[in-house]
């Protein structure tokens, strides 16, 4: 067991293995300056350093920045930023009816706004501080205490770090994103009211909990030996110390909001019409723009994960872009075979999913086992999509649960599996010995379980009773003269077309 944790010293959110066999050389020149209490274990100095005396002042080297890493992480940053703004607001927009484009643009804009506010009052440090159980984090990056430019994040090469601003930033965009991807599930039939209050009880309750429980560590400089392994396992998140491996956020983005949108959809009920009255999306142009601005800014979502500009973030790249290009052709092709025709909706759908499979596992994977992911995924999502969907009858609008969560646990099993190096995966680093260690099918498969079940069922539990209270509260459902009308007009007071 010791020597798997020691394996799994990569499961969260963005690990760099540094480089197969090796570390890559330090981007810094000296020694880590021992963390104060206050720091948060997740991006403070070695833990180690913590219980040694500190040294005096004139003998404690200061951490140097490497400035393309930096430079790297502010792009990044921004095309996560586009993803959701305007990205997914286009991507959803196009799918519904055209009295409903705004109300989809309003209600991602408001969530990246809002949230993106609460994560640095209180999100950012429930999620990467130390907190006293292994669901939650503490309170000491509360209104960003404490933090300056000069304050370190660790990354996943011993020796390396960026300034915690930019972690912290760079982490808000991944925090506004994932509530925001639920809004397709409840489409044109929601209070906006209403939306606002749910993301927020679930951001606060869903969101950074499991965020801590997969992604909370204390950096590998922390790792020397089985004993301070040992320590760092203790004060991890518990889907980390599980040995979880998610690079990018399987779970944390893509199940966590997939299972809420499910569970939303089925509190809600169905839209007026549905099965019974045409709801085709009124325009696939701004879907197909949205799917590419999607697309491109994953890049930024994967290949910033790695939290560094090093050569490993070469392949994150090639993943991600082998596993959309398999996905979009492996969709095309399963619609064309079953309906007849491949249409534009579909391959924009199969890029999703593709970037969706591959999101967990774009710094664990191959090349080639990336293409395969794509290729199996979209056959499964179009399934749940299709027949699923239309066989269970719920009316989860723009199929958040049949991309997102199903996808999403396909990528993060088969993460597991494809991660053998034998498969011509990266194999999990193991910091004690500073190598690649020995692939363990049956254990590895067993974090993942764990990681995918616990982001269902908590998930799951906040999501409905968070409708619940806001369905008391301030009542979830507009009514059916408004939704008849459109949101754009009732909530909104706005038109998307004046034609």
């Amino acid at each position: 067991m010791l020597s798997l944790v020691a394996l799994i010293g990569l499961g969260s959110l963005g690990t760099s293995f540094a480089e197969d066999a090796a570390p890559p050389a330090p981007a810094v020149t000296t020694e880590a300056v021992p963390a104060s209490a206050a720091e948060p274990a997740a991006v403070a100095a070695p833990a180690a350093a913590k219980a040694t005396p500190a040294a005096a002042p004139a003998a404690t080297p200061a951490i140097t920045f490497n400035k393309g890493d930096i430079a790297w992480m502010i792009v990044a940053t921004v095309l996560v930023l586009m993803m959701c703004v305007p990205g997914l607001g286009l991507f959803y927009g196009g799918m519904v009816r055209s009295k409903n484009m705004l109300s989809v643009l309003m209600q991602t804009f408001m969530i990246t706004c809002v949230l993106g506010v609460l994560w640095a009052v209180y999100g950012y440090s429930i999620a990467f501080t130390q907190g006293s159980t292994p669901f939650f984090g503490g309170l000491d990056r509360v209104f960003l205490h404490g933090m300056t430019p000069d304050s370190p994040a660790a990354t996943f090469s011993k020796g390396v770090y960026i300034p915690e601003y930019m972690f912290m930033v760079f982490q808000l965009t991944f925090a506004v994103i994932t509530p925001a991807l639920i809004v397709g599930a409840f489409a044109e039939r929601i209070k906006f009211s209403a939306m606002l209050a749910f993301m927020v009880l679930w951001f606060t309750f869903s969101y950074l909990p499991i965020a801590h429980m997969v992604w909370f560590w204390a950096g590998p400089d922390a790792i020397t030996n089985a004993e301070t392994l040992d320590t760092v396992t203790k004060t991890a998140g518990f889907l980390w110390a599980k040995g979880a491996l998610d690079f990018a956020g399987g779970t944390v983005v893509h199940i966590n909001a997939g299972i809420a949108g499910l569970v939303g959809a089925l509190v809600l009920g169905k839209r007026i019409g549905f099965g019974k009255e045409a709801m085709a999306p009124h325009s696939v142009t701004m879907t197909m723009i949205g799917a590419a601005l999607l697309w491109v800014g994953w890049f930024g979502f994967n290949v910033g994960s790695n939290l560094e500009a090093s050569s490993f973030a070469s392949l994150v790249f090639a993943n991600t872009l082998l596993a959309t290009c398999a996905a979009a052709s492996s969709w095309m092709f399963t619609e064309w075979f079953f309906k007849g025709k491949p249409s534009m909706l579909g391959a924009a759908s199969g890029a999703v999913a593709g970037l969706v499979a591959i999101t967990p596992a774009c710094g664990f994977v191959g090349p080639m086992g990336a293409i395969v992911q794509g290729l199996i995924v979209s056959p499964l999502c179009f399934l749940f999509v299709t027949k699923v969907k239309a066989m269970m009858g719920y009316d989860d609008s723009l199929d958040v649960f049949g991309v997102h969560c199903i996808g999403g646990i396909f990528g993060a099993l088969s993460t597991g599996i494809l991660v053998n190096p034998a498969l011509g995966g990266t194999g999990v680093y193991d910091y004690v010995a500073n190598a690649v260690g020995t692939y363990d099918m049956a254990t590895v498969m067993t974090s993942q379980i764990w990681a995918v079940g616990t982001t269902l069922v908590w998930s799951g539990l906040v999501a409905f009773i968070a409708y619940k209270i806001v369905d008391v509260v301030i009542g979830l459902r507009v009514s059916e003269e408004t939704e008849r009308e459109g949101l754009d007009t009732t909530e909104h007071g706005e038109r998307a077309y004046h034609y």
